[in-house]
């Protein structure tokens, strides 16, 4: 037998022995590990959530962490590796909340909760993203800064200042009192 042959063969088998134990050292799913977080929202988030939760009236309901992608989608039209580049853009990014009818659950707006960390560049690149994503869907964005409180009537103002006429909380008001004088 040649001899190059023979080393050609041996060398072959190695590397072929190399792709097998590498693919055998890779853990299924089922041998990762995992963990339970101890809240779905930081303080900030559950905060502001019961807060919306106020400002929105009865009509209407808050989903929270919804997948940007389950509520938009590239537009049809394109060829499949460009929607696929699309798709992918969002697909792995969600909404701080989903403003949606409260029969329907047809989403309204989406809202953002901006931390600090808005202000750096890679989530400033997110956003600019997000929000051409949404403008070019036809879905309102309301933006609110994170801050150590809110007054709902303000946060019922911006919301309804965004969507306006169709944004229209049926509030409970309180009627006015005064106290009299006998």
């Amino acid at each position: 037998m040649n001899l190059n042959l023979l080393f050609a063969m041996a060398f072959g088998f190695i590397i072929i022995l190399s792709l097998l134990s590498r693919l055998g050292s890779r853990p299924s799913s089922r041998h990762y590990q995992y963990r339970k977080h101890k809240a779905l929202f930081t303080p900030a988030e559950r905060s502001f959530l019961g807060v919306l939760d106020n400002a929105i009236g009865e009509q209407y309901r808050i989903l929270s962490k919804v997948r940007i992608a389950d509520v938009i989608t590239p537009e049809k039209g394109m060829t499949r590796q460009h929607w696929q580049n699309a798709f992918n853009k969002i697909s792995a990014k969600h909404f701080d909340y989903v403003l949606c009818d409260k029969q329907t659950l047809e989403v309204i707006a989406a809202i953002e909760l901006d931390d600090k960390s808005h202000k750096q560049a890679k989530t400033i690149a997110r956003d600019q993203l997000v929000e051409n994503a949404c403008h070019t869907a036809g879905l309102a964005l309301i933006r609110f800064d994170a801050k150590r409180s809110y007054h709902v009537d303000s946060v019922r103002t911006t919301i309804a200042s965004t969507l306006e006429p169709e944004f229209e909380p049926e509030i409970e008001t309180i009627p006015l009192i005064t106290a009299s004088r006998n």
